[in-house]
């Protein structure tokens, strides 16, 4: 069973993505114009850093534009990963902009000019700032209402530059106070630093969707859908497995049911079950299960009424974890498993 959003939901990503690119140009214009007022080395790294923001806005603005695209032919999970590979772009263009930072900085802390007019750079730069944190915000709360990846890594870089931002004005205003030029391009240094981390962390993360790597968050939604919905019949699922592509997470599992029960039966139950599991997922998705039949050894955590092979009492339902959904089944199984399987999707 397959459950997709609403078109409307694009068009809020894409509107979004619309929104990063032109902030990002008018808030690097800002920074630019503070950089030629001052002639500061930690200016023209966050400046730098703005750079980064928009070309990031950019390419976001046509990945999400590709991932919003329906499963096709050629792409039968959707369009949604490349998301991933916008994320982990800006991660490695943060990285670059940060070598580039401390690679200048380290040439005005040794070749140093003394920045000027600091108090009105200070505003402008306070400025920007605002304009930043007003954006991270924006950014951060449409990709995680709307399942967007490339709007969260847009938002969380633009959050951290605001933390940049910060550190800059402390910086500027130290040099203010004390009249010590050198901490300039010190802090121009640190600035680097602490964004090569966040280049390294955004990619890391998005090599992790790229890869398949498990989602504990979507996991435990995941586990929580399949548990409110559970009825009898579905006597226990094992083997687990998400494929995310964005937004929309294909699901395999093996689930077990009553062996005396025909096809035609399984089928429909199967059929509801899966719709309604779907239905309280928070992403997008399709379930697909492998179907088991419970050769007898289910009977201790089989809760079928009146079921006329039954070889134990009830005792205990399984535990609808993320541990026991994606780990082998807790009676072990013998004989060999049905090779019939239950797959739809609209």
């Amino acid at each position: 069973m397959q459950k997709t959003m609403p078109s409307s939901s694009d068009k809020i990503r894409s509107r979004a993505a619309w929104v990063s690119a032109v902030a990002s140009v008018l808030i690097f214009s800002l920074k630019i114009g503070a950089y030629k007022v001052t002639g500061s080395a930690a200016v023209l790294s966050d400046a730098l850093e703005s750079i980064v923001n928009v070309i990031a806005a950019v390419v976001a603005l046509f990945v999400i534009r590709f991932a919003a695209q329906p499963a096709d032919e050629d792409h039968p999970y959707g369009h949604g990963k490349a998301e991933y590979f916008s994320s982990a772009f800006e991660g490695g263009m943060i990285f670059f902009a940060a070598i580039m930072i401390i690679g200048e900085s380290a040439k005005a802390l040794l070749f140093h000019e003394p920045p000027q007019r600091l108090e009105t750079g200070l505003l402008i730069v306070a400025g920007a700032a605002v304009l930043n944190l007003i954006l991270g915000i924006y950014l951060k709360a449409v990709g995680a209402r709307h399942h967007s990846d490339a709007l969260k890594a847009s938002g969380s870089h633009v959050l951290s530059d605001v933390w940049t931002t910060v550190g800059v004005m402390v910086g500027l205003g130290l040099v203010l106070l004390t009249g010590l030029q050198w901490l300039d391009p010190v802090i121009a240094i640190v600035v680097g630093l602490q964004l090569a981390y966040s280049g390294f962390k955004i990619v890391r993360e998005s090599l992790g969707g790229l890869l398949d790597a498990q989602d504990l968050g979507s996991l435990e939604l995941l586990a929580a859908a399949l548990k409110k919905n559970r009825v009898p019949a579905v006597i226990d699922i094992h083997h687990m497995r998400v494929i995310r592509s964005g937004r929309f997470h294909h699901v395999d599992a093996h689930m077990v049911v009553p062996e005396y029960w025909d096809v035609a039966q399984v089928h429909e139950m199967t059929q509801g079950f899966e719709a309604r599991v779907v239905k309280d997922y928070e992403f997008d998705g399709e379930l697909a299960f492998h179907l088991d039949p419970c050769k007898k050894s289910f009977c201790a955590h089989c809760e079928m009424p009146q079921c006329p092979i039954r070889l134990q009492p009830f005792q205990s339902l399984p535990d609808f974890s993320v541990k026991s959904l994606t780990d082998d089944p807790a009676p072990t199984n013998q004989g060999t498993h049905d090779d019939s399987g239950s797959k739809t999707t609209n």
